[in-house]
């Protein structure tokens, strides 16, 4: 086995390969360079707890991620853990025995920083971040990891019933919180208090806007674009004195936003695929988006004519097709214009995700078929499409086109290409 000085520049330099491998110190007897395939790098020391010998099974024990030691702070745990094995202890033990003692708390620190942090979305890392430390943490975090019992998760989980569909989602993610403790022996092998916990019944939340309200809401973005939507207020409360005058009570929404709201329902993209859309992943000559990471992967998109009229008469103000305050970064949310537009168009309860789901009933009411529409949305699972109807056979572009220009035309915008009809799609189709 080779040994080297493990420089900066050493470390540095050291490539992934198909296999786990490790480059061994030559000061540090013991000391080692761990590089992952994923090209994730650790600091291990290998040492024979007690008085030594062959006839002691070396032991291994990981000192920290390369990106929070220096070569030379690693050279100097790694001193400190041979002298401890030197003496008679087991590090490698101590610290399992550490583990065992974690919080609650800490073990959640843990489970974002060395598990979702690493495997997971952004997007993921940020939603598990929140239901952990400001549902689960406050009521939970004291305890020692070891000792959270499944009526503690459970009281947690009721607690949380007037917010169903976020307790449900907290219950998941402490099951995986454990998960995780177990496979790093923090916990016992198939120790896992949100087991056995009865999630909440969950009802489908699925809205899907009819011609009329499409009709509403394309008028209700056109005025909110052009002249403004006034605010609602009620004249008799008596904060109402600290609201500005009628003249200034008018919310208006740049192009960009309302181009991003039309985009979204005319696409059934993802509400992050619109907003941090860049221009260099849109093909204009074939009419198609092609995005290099998405929830479940690279992803194109095939445009339908409105779709494609809305985006090259966008204005490039930056790198993101939609344009926010700051041109350098995307925009975070479309909360505020869709209040605004919802509101005026009178749409009651309905989300923005809703949105999604109106492009998929219009392909299914087209006839278009689950598997068509299923790779239009980006389902990876055919299961995710079942909620929509009936299969059928037809070609992408058809489909996409037609439902676009159908939505198009029920909103009263005017796209370049044919109109079809969904009564003659279905025709067609047969």
């Amino acid at each position: 086995m080779d040994k080297l000085k493990l420089t900066k520049r050493v470390v540095d330099a050291a490539k992934p390969r198909g296999a786990r491998y490790t480059l061994w110190d030559c000061e540090v007897h013991g000391l080692g360079l761990r590089v992952s395939p994923s090209g994730f790098k650790s600091w291990v020391v290998e040492y024979r707890p007690g008085e030594g010998g062959r006839r002691i099974s070396k032991r291994k024990l990981t000192l920290g991620p390369l990106s929070k030691l220096t070569p030379d702070q690693a050279r100097k745990a790694a001193h400190e853990t041979l002298s401890k094995a030197r003496l008679g202890s087991d590090p490698a033990d101590e610290k399992s025995a550490a583990r065992r003692a974690m919080s609650f708390e800490d073990l959640t620190k843990d489970f974002l920083s060395a598990h979702v942090a690493l495997k997971r979305k952004p997007r993921t890392l940020e939603g598990y971040r929140f239901l952990l430390e400001h549902m689960a943490v406050p009521a939970l975090g004291r305890l020692k990891a070891k000792d959270v019992k499944r009526a503690d998760v459970a009281r947690l989980h009721a607690k949380h019933s007037a917010k169903l569909y976020q307790a449900n989602r907290m219950l998941a993610v402490i099951s995986s919180v454990y998960t995780f403790a177990a496979k790093r022996g923090v916990v016992p092998e198939g120790f896992n208090p949100a087991r056995g916990v009865e999630k909440f019944p969950e009802k489908s939340r699925e809205r899907f806007l009819t011609v009329e309200e499409l009709d509403r809401l394309g008028a209700a973005i056109r005025e909110a674009e052009a002249d403004g939507i006034a605010w609602e207020i009620d004249e008799a409360s008596p904060t109402a004195k600290h609201v500005p005058c009628k003249m200034d009570r008018m919310t208006r929404i740049g192009p960009h936003a309302a181009a991003a709201l039309r985009l979204y329902l005319l696409t059934g993209a993802r509400l992050r695929e619109i907003l941090h859309l860049r221009w260099e992943e849109v093909d204009f000559e074939r009419g198609m988006i092609f995005l290099p990471d998405s929830k479940t992967g690279r992803k194109p998109i095939i445009l339908n004519a409105p779709a494609l009229d809305i985006i090259a008469g966008l204005p490039k103000l930056g790198a993101y097709v939609i344009a926010g305050n700051d041109p350098s970064k995307p925009r975070a949310d479309l909360h505020r214009p869709w209040k605004a537009v919802a509101t005026r168009a009178g749409l009651g309860e309905v989300r923005i995700h809703d949105l999604r789901h109106t492009f998929a009933s219009f392909g299914a009411g087209g006839g278009f078929g689950l598997p068509m529409i299923g790779k239009l949305l980006g389902h990876k699972q055919a299961a995710t499409t079942q909620r929509y109807a009936h299969l059928d056979n037809d070609p992408l572009r058809r489909a996409t086109g037609a439902i676009g220009a159908s939505i198009a035309a029920a909103m009263g915008m005017q796209p370049s290409g044919e109109v079809i009809s969904l009564n003659r799609a279905r025709k067609v189709g047969r």
